[in-house]
């Protein structure tokens, strides 16, 4: 089946059973990064993903990678260093900091342009889009971003300026969301970072399931309120 083209007056997706096997999971091209569009694409299990030189390519793959927020896996070592580090962890209170980091911090390029951190930004300013950082004596040293769906939160990025800032991050995250009834946490595409957290693969039907059930668990707005975590 050839790529599907997105029409400039639509908003609307193709199913991903449309999404090709090679490159695993590519559904669609073109198209805008408006929030509308970008709200109906996560609202389907669908994600922006592309190099700055091509066109904004569409993703639904199969497998999924999600990470249960009570499995994450938390090293001896890394139990260690989040009793004993001095760094401290919010949320919602710097993310454009935290969209630039995450586009800056990367020795091997990024998709996160300028386009990007606007439209992601939006989001965020709708109440959509959050953040967590980490910081040490005032300097932001980790953080990472995702969309909310519900009691599912889709991550898109993390860094780190520290050793752990990042893993940090997602700890107190995860402790954070389970508390407000979160269920669940896509990861994408399984890699072996994420992995290593305790990320795991399952097939893109049961992911959709999860998807449209978790959309209707509304969290308390008090689980995105800027405070600090630790």
């Amino acid at each position: 089946m050839p790529l599907i083209q997105l029409s400039a007056d639509s908003y609307d997706f193709p199913p991903v059973d449309y999404a090709l096997n090679d490159p695993n999971g590519l559904l669609a091209l073109g198209g805008d990064l408006s929030p509308q569009r970008l709200i109906n694409a996560y609202q389907n299990g669908i994600f922006p993903w592309f190099s700055p030189d091509d066109p904004i390519l569409w993703w639904s793959p199969d497998p999924r990678a999600v990470l249960i927020p009570q499995q994450l896996h938390i090293s001896r070592s890394m139990a260690k260093f989040i009793k004993k580090t001095p760094l401290s962890v919010t949320i919602n209170q710097a993310f454009e900091q935290v969209i630039s980091a995450c586009s800056s911090e990367r020795d091997e390029g990024t998709w996160i342009d300028l386009s990007i951190q606007q439209s992601y930004c939006q989001l965020h300013q709708q109440g959509i889009a959050h953040s967590v950082e980490v910081w040490h004596e005032g300097d932001l040293v980790g953080g990472l971003y995702g969309v909310e769906q519900g009691a599912l939160f889709c991550g898109e990025s993390m860094f780190s300026r520290q050793t752990n800032a990042s893993k940090l991050a997602l700890y107190a995250f995860c402790c954070h969301f389970l508390s407000y009834g979160g269920k669940l946490i896509d990861c994408q595409i399984l890699n072996d970072h994420t992995e290593s957290l305790g990320a795991m693969e399952i097939p893109r039907a049961d992911y959709l399931q999860f998807l449209y059930k978790l959309q209707q668990e509304s969290l308390p707005q008090a689980c995105w309120t800027s405070q600090k975590l630790r």
